[in-house]
């Protein structure tokens, strides 16, 4: 099992260059099973959440191509197996994301009940009374979601009681084929689900109101192919940026969107990071002290729970005492016990985690828990004296692509062992 060997308290230089974003990736690809042609997408990342999702548009009958530049061209001419097995999607929350198009594109559906990472609930509920609004049948047993629909799906009006991202995305796929009209009210408004809603209207789709809380969908009677590239992933240009401002370094975070994690950028300041943007990048100056600020996940525009692990990273080596409040997921604090073992001084009171800095943070052996919390250990170890091992770091496999080798590109000293 791999690991990595990371020794501290080196400074980072150059560029730190960002993928593309997994979360984009995962519904764009779970979309290209609503046609039949052809789909191309660019600047998919070579992660394991990824390459799984991959493996099950294979299993539900498409072909699939990757090219070493980053594409993936998908073609569905037909669907042989309308489901997605437990033996493929036990390692991935995104699985979900076919049941909309599956339903959708051949009436019937039958999903896994999504594995992944155990940081708290991701209800599926909202997927399911969402696509009975729309006409199908939905019931779960023996660990799946069966979904029917063998007169196609009908637009209708659908509230979610909550936010959701992957409920919104996997509902306006679905609607994209219903007949009438479909409204999805208090939907999510990320980057992702615009970036799904342009690659949707290339293939035909008709949707206004992406990035809103109100997106209305046209049904069609067929999509075509089409050809898209993924936006940058903003939660791993958050996690170099962090990475910059913990090792009081210089550089500049490259190819992403600063205008997708504003709320991130807005906390750094306030910290008192010396942080300039532009367009596609974000360059981070050594700065004098840090200090602790308090911060609240929420939907986005707000600040996003993916980076919330990081941020705590970051204010262990600050100055003043900083209340991290986690409102999206119940059971997000994971990584606090192995932040502790590297002398972390933070104590947890329900949903909000105090932390006390700045902490004489030093190497230790740390295991990795879940995809953020993988993050946040490394880059506290990037600035802990001495050596640290952490151990399962397939977690962070999941969602950063080569990680590693961008880091030690700019000067850290880690490896993978």
């Amino acid at each position: 099992m791999d690991k990595f060997r990371i020794i501290g308290r080196q400074s980072l230089a150059g560029t730190l260059p960002v993928s593309g974003s997994k979360n984009s990736s995962l519904p764009a690809i779970a979309a290209c099973l609503l046609t039949a042609e052809p789909v191309t997408l660019h600047r998919v990342p070579q992660v394991r959440d990824i390459a799984t999702m991959l493996k099950l548009l294979e299993f539900n009958g498409a072909t699939v191509e990757r090219f070493p530049n980053g594409s993936v061209r998908i073609e569905a001419k037909t669907i042989t197996n309308p489901e997605a097995p437990y033996e493929i999607v036990k390692t991935m929350r995104a699985s979900s994301l076919v049941l909309g198009p599956l339903a959708a594109r051949t009436g019937t559906a039958r999903v896994s009940v999504p594995g992944g990472c155990s940081i708290g609930a991701r209800p599926i509920n909202l997927h399911i009374n969402g696509l009975e609004h729309l006409g199908a049948t939905v019931h779960q047993e023996h660990g799946n979601i069966e979904a029917s629909a063998p007169n196609g799906l009908h637009g209708n009006t659908v509230h979610f009681e909550r936010i959701t991202v992957t409920g919104t995305e996997d509902l306006m796929m679905a609607a994209a084929l219903a007949k009438g009209t479909t409204v999805l009210e208090n939907a999510a408004r990320e980057p992702e689900v615009v970036d799904l809603a342009e690659l949707l209207t290339k293939m035909g789709a008709q949707i206004s109101g992406a990035g809103t809380s109100r997106i209305v969908i046209e049904g069609v009677k067929q999509l075509h192919g089409a050809e898209h590239t993924i936006i940058p992933d903003r939660i791993e240009a958050g996690t170099l940026l962090i990475a910059g401002i913990m090792t009081n370094s210089e550089v500049t975070v490259t190819d992403c969107i600063p205008e997708h994690f504003t709320a991130l950028l807005n906390k750094l300041r306030q910290a008192g990071a010396r942080i300039d943007a532009s367009d596609t990048a974000v360059q981070t100056r050594p700065s004098s002290r840090l200090r602790s600020v308090d911060m609240t996940t929420e939907e986005h525009p707000g600040f996003a729970t993916d980076l919330q692990a990081q941020f705590m990273a970051l204010m262990t080596v600050s100055s003043g005492i900083s209340f991290i409040t986690e409102n999206i997921f119940e059971n997000r604090f994971m990584h606090v016990p192995e932040l502790a073992r590297m002398g972390a001084n933070i104590r947890i009171e329900g949903r909000q985690a105090i932390v006390a800095g700045p902490s004489d943070l030093t190497g230790a052996q740390v295991m990795c828990s879940d995809l953020r919390a993988s993050a946040s250990l490394v880059l506290t170890a990037l600035v802990a004296r001495g050596e640290s091992i952490l151990d399962r770091v397939y977690h962070m496999d999941r969602g950063y692509e080569r990680i590693e080798a961008k880091l030690a590109a700019a000067g850290a000293h880690i490896e993978r062992i």
